[in-house]
C-alpha cells in the first residue's frame, strides 16, 4: 500500500494524473495523454494490417442491453448505473432542502435508460448481431471506450474510469482462437519494444459470490482468460495491462451472433489497459518522458 500511495502522490506533483478527491478517479495531465496517444499508434502498427472495423461507442450503454448481457449476475459489486431527477416542483423543494441539511438527496433518484460501460466490447455483439450473419471471413472491429468499474482504490493502477482498447473477434473456434493466439504473441512483441518486463498467465475475472468461485475456476481450468503482468505498484503482485479472453459461444448464442452458414459464432477479444499501460511506463522509465531510453521514445514517437 505504501509503493502505491508513493507512486500516486508523484504522480499527482508531477501533474501526471489530477487529484479529484476520489479514489480512483481522476484527471490526466497533457503528458500522460500524450503518452497514450503514442501508444495507440503504436497498436494501431501492429493491427492497422488486419482490416478491423472501427468502431467508438460512447462510456455509456443502453441498460436493456447491459441487462441482458448477464453482467449482474456475474459482477454486481463492479456495476455503475446512471440515474436522474424525475420528480415535481414540490420533489425539488424536498431534494434542496435535504442538500441544504446534508442529508441524502439521493434516494428519490430514478434509474434511466443508460449504465455506465463495463468493457468496452459489451455494446458491439447486440450492434453486430442486429446485421444478421457474419461475413464468410466473419468479423473483426476495433474498439475503444472509457469503461467503469466500481472499486475505490488508492493504487493508481486501479481506476474507476478508465479506457480500453480492444479488438474482437467473430468466427468460427479456430479462427477467433488463432486471433487471440496472434495478439498473445503480438502483445509481448509490443512490450519488448517499450522495454517493460512481462509474463503472462492464466487467469479468471472476478465472479462475485459462493457461485463465483466456481466459475472463476472453470475459467482457469478451460484457459479462457489469460492476461498480460506487468509490475506497477507490486513486484509480488503485477498489474494486468492487457487481457486475451476466449467466450466461446456465450456471446454468440445470447445474442444471435451467427456465421455465414447460420451457426453460432465463436467470440474472442484482447484488451490493452490503457491507463495502466501508460503508468507501467512512467514506473519503469520515470516521470519525465524526455529521460526516456531512446529505443522507447523511438517505438513511441518515430
Amino acid at each position: 500500500m505504501d509503493m502505491q500511495v508513493s507512486f500516486l502522490d508523484r504522480l499527482f506533483e508531477s501533474g501526471l494524473l489530477i487529484e479529484t478527491g476520489v479514489d480512483g478517479l481522476y484527471g490526466r495531465g497533457g503528458r500522460f495523454e500524450d503518452v497514450i496517444a503514442a501508444f495507440e499508434r503504436l497498436i494501431d502498427r501492429y493491427g492497422s494490417a488486419d482490416g478491423a472495423e472501427a468502431i467508438r461507442f460512447p462510456p455509456g450503454m443502453n441498460r436493456a442491453y447491459f441487462e441482458k448481457s448477464g453482467y449482474m449476475k456475474s459482477f454486481p459489486q463492479l456495476a455503475g448505473t446512471v440515474h436522474s431527477f424525475c420528480g415535481n416542483e414540490l420533489d425539488h423543494i424536498s431534494l434542496l432542502k435535504c442538500m441544504d441539511a446534508d442529508e441524502d438527496w439521493t434516494s428519490e433518484q430514478k434509474a434511466t435508460d443508460i449504465v455506465l460501460t463495463p468493457a468496452a466490447c459489451y455494446p458491439l455483439y447486440p450492434t453486430i448481431a442486429k446485421r444478421g450473419n457474419l461475413p464468410e471471413k466473419g468479423g473483426l472491429y476495433d474498439l475503444q471506450s472509457y469503461c467503469f468499474r466500481h472499486e475505490p482504490s488508492n493504487d493508481p493502477a486501479r481506476q474507476q474510469l478508465f479506457r480500453m482498447r480492444e479488438y474482437v473477434c467473430m468466427g468460427s473456434q479456430e479462427h477467433v482462437t488463432d486471433f487471440r493466439q496472434l495478439w498473445m504473441d503480438r502483445g509481448q512483441q509490443i512490450m519488448a519494444e517499450v522495454a517493460l518486463p512481462v509474463e503472462i498467465d492464466v487467469a479468471n475475472d472476478p465472479f462475485f459470490g459462493r457461485a463465483g468461485k466456481m466459475l472463476a475456476n472453470n475459467q482457469r481450468d478451460q484457459n479462457l482468460k489469460f492476461e498480460l503482468l506487468i509490475p506497477i505498484t507490486s513486484t509480488t503482485a503485477p498489474t494486468a495491462c492487457m487481457s486475451f479472453n476466449y467466450h466461446q459461444d456465450a456471446f454468440g448464442s445470447k445474442w444471435g451472433l451467427n456465421q455465414a452458414d447460420g451457426s453460432v459464432a465463436h467470440t474472442a477479444c484482447v484488451g490493452f489497459g490503457l491507463e495502466r499501460i501508460a503508468l507501467a511506463l512512467f514506473h519503469h522509465h520515470g516521470l519525465d518522458v524526455d529521460q526516456w531510453p531512446e529505443s522507447v521514445r523511438a517505438a513511441l514517437w518515430s
